[in-house]
């Protein structure tokens, strides 16, 4: 199993209380809307995504397909 990074600055946006599907978003300079967007989603359903301290196995693979990263950065 090989381990991605995590950037930095992600890691500070969830010290300081950021959920990682925050962080990441923030680190990302996206929008709810950009991502709800790539997902297919709503916005407000993304939304709702980005407050769930630990997303389903399957949600998770979504939003981070979404980033452009892998779903275990999104595991912190």
């Amino acid at each position: 199993m090989t381990t991605e990074l995590i950037p930095h600055e992600v890691v500070s946006r969830i010290v300081d209380g950021a959920l990682p599907i925050r962080a990441w978003r923030e680190h990302l300079n996206l929008t709810r809307d950009e991502v709800a967007k790539r997902m297919g989603i709503s916005q407000p359903a993304f939304a709702q995504q980005e407050t769930v301290a630990k997303p389903r196995k399957a949600t998770r693979k979504k939003i981070a397909a979404a980033f452009g990263i892998t779903a275990d950065q999104l595991e912190l």
